[in-house]
């Protein structure tokens, strides 16, 4: 056999949420081998998959062509080696919180129990040049990210979005720039920030477009105020958690209806708002009702003749729709519920509405925010 090589085409160096091209070359004749794959989280958690191919009469894999024999996952799946990956136990969320440092995802060739070729994919969150700049004012924490200087325009954004020329920010700090200010704002929220967003697209001005993902229609958990408005909560009772067949605690049914008697001063009166909202459900959610609270504020626009909201809807998807080929958590503790809960969803139908999801909301942006003079502005709501 000659000497194994694994390639990552265009380079092992990446964007987070950019495909890569897996080949193996340099193997027998029909020669079966298990490609590896691992990463180390920033908790000290490690995720891995692993699937089962055979080399073509060339002695080469290419993960675009060929099958999965068994592992992980099987059948073509060019990038089935990252959205695979899992950790041991089952409930673990990848912890990626630094953004400044790449995610190292090895990649081994395993023959016979011995690897015979290994090679790391370097995923960054950030173009080279970008300063990190934390933000503090008061009780407000923040980080914002500069890229270089592209002419006479400096333009702060954040993470993978940089390359779309987005300026992103912690929602709670855009204040504090004028650059931001009488501009075009986004915002991109989910789970409990998918209220928070909808409030300060409601209330507040210059927010031109709300992707909300997975939220609820109705302030939770905690009231919300506004100059003299208060948004109560709408609460939950835990007694409705049940126990999955894999022995974790499903919350999906314990919020309050936000159409009970109790529950409807806490809708946030969203038709007042003037931009233009995507709302993305998983029907698999099981973090709450999140396909039902789309379908409610969808409704509510809808009744008072709005047309200013796109609906996104994903079967098999579940809670934490993230960045593309960030590993799937079907499980994880929960702070609200002071336990380890289920989210739901499939990792295969996941991937896929991570990576849909990203294209929908670049395009979403583009279209809402892009401007000839100025450009876009997006916040993170977290």
């Amino acid at each position: 056999m000659a000497h194994c090589t694994i390639r990552l085409l265009p380079s092992y160096k990446c964007s987070f949420e950019d495909p890569v091209h897996v080949t193996v070359s340099g193997l027998n004749h029909q020669q079966r081998v298990d490609l590896r794959s691992k990463i180390t989280d920033e908790s000290g958690r490690v995720f891995q998959a692993s699937a089962t191919y055979q080399a073509d009469d060339n002695g080469q894999v290419d993960l675009n062509r060929d099958p999965s024999l068994g592992g992980s996952f099987t059948g073509v799946e060019p990038m089935g080696l990252f959205w695979a990956l899992k950790a041991e136990v089952v409930s673990g969320k990848f912890a990626l919180t630094d953004v400044t440092r790449p995610a190292l995802v090895d990649i081994e060739v395993v023959s016979d129990n011995r690897v015979i070729a290994k090679v790391t994919n370097e995923r960054h969150c950030l173009t080279e040049g970008v300063r990190r700049i934390p933000v503090t004012e008061g009780r407000i924490r923040g980080t914002l990210f500069m890229p270089p200087v592209f002419g006479d325009v400096e333009e702060p954004v954040v993470t993978t979005l940089i390359y779309y020329n987005f300026e992103v920010f912690m929602y709670i700090i855009f204040n504090f720039f004028p650059k931001v200010k009488d501009q075009k704002i986004g915002l991109v929220s989910i789970s409990k920030s998918g209220d928070l967003g909808l409030s300060m697209a409601t209330f507040l001005p210059g927010i031109s477009a709300t992707v909300w993902i997975n939220g609820c229609n109705a302030n939770t958990l905690v009231p919300i105020y506004y100059k003299d408005i208060c948004v109560p909560p709408l609460m939950f009772d835990i007694k409705r958690a049940k126990m999955t067949p894999l022995g974790l605690v499903d919350i999906g049914d314990v919020m309050n209806d936000p159409m009970s008697e109790e529950g409807l001063p806490s809708i946030i009166p969203i038709e007042r708002a003037s931009g233009n909202f995507m709302f993305i459900m998983s029907e698999a959610d099981r973090n709450w009702q999140s396909a039902y609270y789309a379908k409610l504020a969808c409704d509510r626009l809808k009744a008072h003749g709005k047309n200013n909201y796109e609906l996104v809807r994903y079967e098999k998807a579940g809670h934490f729709i993230e960045v593309p080929y960030m590993p799937f958590c079907l499980a994880n503790f929960h702070a609200a519920a002071n336990q380890v809960v289920y989210f739901g969803g499939e990792p295969k139908a996941h991937s896929e509405a991570q990576l849909d999801t990203w294209k929908r909301m670049v395009n979403f942006f583009k279209k809402h925010l892009a401007g000839k003079q100025s450009w876009p502005k997006v916040l993170a709501v977290t």
